[in-house]
């Protein structure tokens, strides 16, 4: 199923944290917070502005955000756990350093 978000939202999968700590300890499920870090699969056109002319989001496709605890509304696609949320509720894009980009 194909989905494209309106206006400023955005289509967000969650990255699942580690499920150990730094120092070897296992977290169950139980204990574990939700992930406030995710990939943006899908992203609407963007807001217009007073003027009337369409203003782009800043993030896009492939980013990898920082959201709030409570951000955007989960959704099931294709019987996948995904969020919807407009482009003010993320924090901010986190951007790989070039020694992790030549490692990968």
């Amino acid at each position: 199923m194909k989905f494209r978000p309106l206006h400023d939202r955005i289509l967000v999968r969650r990255i699942e944290a580690e499920e150990r700590t730094a120092g070897g300890i296992i977290i169950p499920d139980t204990a574990r917070e939700k992930p406030q870090e995710g990939e943006v699969i899908a992203v609407g056109p963007g807001t217009r502005s007073e003027s009337g002319r369409l203003q782009p989001l800043d993030v896009k496709v492939g980013d990898r955000i920082l959201f709030g605890k409570w951000s955007g509304t989960e959704i099931k696609l294709d019987g996948e756990d995904l969020l919807i949320m407009k482009e003010a509720d993320v924090m901010g894009i986190v951007e790989a350093d070039a020694a992790q980009a030549k490692a990968a």
